[in-house]
């Protein structure tokens, strides 16, 4: 079960690296190969969405299916195993929810990115023909 948290880690990790290499300013020259990769790794990482969701089903029934434990109903060491799963729970969450929010910057970052290399080069060529 860790193995996907893992993974899902790993994605988000490289979604923010991504992120802060196109945003960077001074990168110009490795921006256009930059670009280039960041758009054919974003279909790749679209699968980043639907797993996500999955593993925020997965924490839900966990929580919904987790034995309440109650000050005085459970010993001390079930108390602290409840408390460490919840979280363990909040955690993940916050994972899957930094992946889904990197993966959206990252497209959106990408759209303007190519844009703004759209307009420079059509300015370029008002300016060329000028």
């Amino acid at each position: 079960m860790a193995l996907e948290w893992v993974v899902l880690g790993y994605a988000a990790g490289a979604e923010a690296i991504m992120l802060l290499l196109l945003t960077v300013p001074g990168l110009d020259g490795l921006r256009k190969g930059l670009i280039a990769v960041t758009r054919n790794l974003l279909k790749p990482f679209m699968s980043v969405v639907p797993f996500c969701l999955f593993l925020l089903m997965d924490i839900y029934w966990k929580y919904e299916t987790r034995p309440s434990c109650d000050d005085e109903s459970c010993t001390p060491s079930e108390y602290l195993r409840h408390q460490k799963s919840i979280m363990k729970s909040q955690r993940n969450a916050l994972l899957i929810a930094a992946a889904l929010i990197f993966y959206w910057l990252l497209y959106s970052v990408t759209s303007l990115v190519v844009k703004i290399e759209q307009l420079n080069q059509r300015l370029e060529r008002l300016k060329n023909r000028d």
